[in-house]
């Protein structure tokens, strides 16, 4: 019990906080688009570019920790794809955009401040080793998916199709910040005092200011129909990932328990709100998408609950 409260809670009422603004109007439509941007293009970047920037590189990229985590993603995306497939019966473009909602969990908004608050900020290595290849990784997988069943029959150059990935990757700003963040870390390029100062103030601000907007962002997402898919998407995410990476971490691996809590951690986490974004960006699975954003979202409290008991 001392876990929900002491770690889980404060996380999500800082969520539900931004909910309840939202709700009660105290809290715009353009308000909370401007916090999003604000902590998506601007902070949360800056996050990610400091902790990759002094990231010990060498003891970050454990093999285990990331093939234990990733190989849970892409069996919870197969499970979503086929399932759209095969059980629901919808097109190929809606069961890619279902499959990349099972895929991408909110390992930045959601993984970071549950890892810290459980373990303390001394254990997040192993979060920013998976995070510094998700956004580029799984856009690339998803895009690079969507594109391809977009353009069957349209006779489209695989050239042309790896620009439009490359473009749709790179122009991410989380993907610029870690990008940055490697070119410090490799070059061991000395910058100022002064830039770091303000670095570290824009980073104090980068959790709090996403987690209150992603309450406001979550007031949008209002549960409808597709319930058996909405369903699957929540095992998917909060069960069947952080289950498979538990078991390869542990007893495959052999992971760390600092290692094995980051990977597990990450992996239980909700869907994140990209996987609408994605979703949107298409035109396909969008209620699907936003519902389980939302719903597995409420649910993760009592998953993540059970995950922090499970782990060492």
């Amino acid at each position: 019990m001392s876990a929900l409260i002491d770690v889980i809670l404060p996380v999500f009422l800082i969520i539900g906080f931004g909910y309840a603004a939202a709700r009660a109007g105290l809290f715009s439509d353009g308000a909370v688009d401007g916090v999003m941007r604000f902590a998506q293009n601007f902070a949360v970047p800056c996050l990610l570019f400091r902790s990759i920037a002094r990231l010990d590189l060498a003891a970050a990229y454990d093999p285990g920790l990331l093939i234990s985590f990733y190989a849970g993603a892409f069996l919870a995306f197969g499970t979503g794809f086929f399932a759209a497939i095969r059980v629901f019966r919808r097109p190929l473009s809606d069961a890619v955009a279902i499959g990349f909602t099972c895929l991408f969990s909110n390992s930045v908004l959601l993984g970071l401040p549950v890892t810290e608050r459980a373990y303390g900020a001394g254990a997040l290595a192993g979060n920013y080793a998976i995070i510094s290849i998700h956004s580029p990784l799984l856009y690339a997988f998803g895009i690079s998916l969507m594109e391809w069943t977009r353009s069957r029959g349209q006779g489209m150059a695989l050239r042309a199709l790896l620009l439009q990935v490359a473009r749709a990757i790179f122009s991410q700003p989380l993907v610029i910040g870690i990008s940055l963040g490697y070119l410090v870390n490799l070059t061991r390029l000395p910058l100022p005092a002064p830039f770091w100062a303000a670095i570290d103030m824009m980073v104090l601000a980068a959790i709090p200011t996403a987690l209150f907007g992603l309450g406001g962002v979550l007031l949008r997402y209002r549960p409808e129909g597709d319930r058996t898919a909405i369903a699957l998407v929540c095992a998917a995410s909060l069960v069947l990932h952080p289950g498979v990476t538990f078991l390869l971490g542990r007893w495959v691996f052999g992971l760390g328990t600092e290692a094995l809590r980051s990977a597990v951690i990450t992996a239980a986490m909700a869907p994140g709100v990209n996987a609408y974004l994605f979703a949107n960006l298409y035109g396909v699975g969008k209620r699907v998408a936003a519902s389980a954003v939302l719903i597995a979202t409420a649910l993760s409290i009592g998953t993540v609950w059970v995950w922090l008991t499970i782990l060492p």
